[in-house]
């Protein structure tokens, strides 16, 4: 079953094209890096996809629900690490954990979740009193709460400390292997790389290349940095394609 089918997806802002022609299918139980460099369209695709932003052209269907007929009953299969600067600044962070697992209809306290990443120190902190970390704390268990289908991480691994980090990523693979949900992870490094059973590098707005699990599997018995060498290519030779679109690219596809 796919967690999240996306067909034609495009979106422009001031008349400038963002996404083009964004088309993916993400299987239930698959963990997805979503890498590029900054302004490549990552979190551009992770609002679309949970409804903040809408598109200009394309289909969104999220757990088998389309986004644009029924967005109420598309984004409750969804989890979403919001940016940070949308948490209300004016609620304890207990208060933002309650109100969203009264929408998921989830435990009013997600305590395995919040004692495994040491949260419960600052349930009762405001918002706007929080450190980074513990606001991307907080945005990752609103967006974990429930164990949703389908769930949207953007560098979510950001101000985190290294344990609070493996815990995240050990919580992820939990999730994919044992409650078949999917995670879309989008990121401009390559630290989760290990997690990943997929991965996809946008460029300009289009998926450049989309490397599957056999073809990961093979790039990591290859050498710890090949993947990154093949990231590094690809940038390059759409760059210098670009740079001189009249140029006819040469060397190996």
């Amino acid at each position: 079953m796919s967690r999240l089918s996306i067909s034609g997806l495009q979106k422009r802002y001031r008349n400038q094209a963002v996404l083009r022609d964004i088309s993916l299918e993400l299987p239930a139980g698959t963990l997805l890096g979503l890498f590029g460099a900054n302004g490549s369209g990552k979190s551009t695709l992770l609002r679309c996809i949970a409804g903040i932003d809408r598109p200009d052209a394309g289909r969104i269907c999220i757990d088998g629900i389309d986004l644009g007929q029924d967005p109420v009953g598309a984004r409750s299969r969804l989890g979403y690490a919001v940016d940070l600067a949308r948490l209300p600044p004016e609620l304890s962070c207990r208060q933002c954990i309650e109100l969203v697992a009264r929408v998921r209809k989830a435990a009013a306290m997600p305590w395995a979740l919040v004692e495994a990443l040491e949260f419960a120190r600052w349930l009762d902190t405001a918002v706007a009193h929080c450190s980074l970390g513990t606001r991307q704390k907080l945005s990752v268990v609103l967006a974990l709460i429930g164990e949703p289908p389908l769930i949207l991480l953007d560098e979510a691994l950001n101000g985190l400390d290294p344990v609070a980090a493996y815990t995240l990523k050990t919580l992820l693979r939990q999730l994919t292997q044992h409650q078949g949900c999917s995670v879309l992870l989008a990121t401009h490094a390559m630290d989760t790389v290990d997690l990943w059973d997929q991965a996809i590098l946008l460029e300009g707005g289009t998926i450049l290349r989309h490397w599957d699990t056999p073809a990961l599997c093979a790039l990591g018995a290859e050498s710890a940095s090949a993947l990154e060498r093949e990231v590094v290519a690809a940038l390059l030779a759409a760059r210098r394609a670009a740079a001189h679109p009249d140029v006819c690219p040469s060397g190996p596809s």
